[in-house]
């Protein structure tokens, strides 16, 4: 069986590149919904009680371990 690849005509060709470009712009819009979707739920989890605890937290953390490094360095 000899099977030719055959370079379709310009018609197919245009039809086939108009649907490209709409998948793409399918693409490019779930892309953006997705990004969107994201963007939403990390507000959400910024201002979870749970998160706002963390970071709560950390920064107590931090500033006790800056306090402690002042108090080494004064005391040498």
């Amino acid at each position: 069986m000899n099977t030719e690849k055959r370079i379709p005509d310009a018609e197919t060709r245009a039809k086939s590149i108009a649907r490209w470009r709409e998948v793409n712009l399918m693409l490019e819009d779930l892309n953006m919904k997705l990004a969107q979707a994201q963007a939403i739920a990390e507000v959400d989890l910024q201002n979870s009680p749970l998160y706002v605890r963390r970071r709560e937290r950390v920064r107590k953390q931090l500033e006790a371990f800056k306090e402690h490094k002042l108090a080494e360095k004064a005391g040498e």
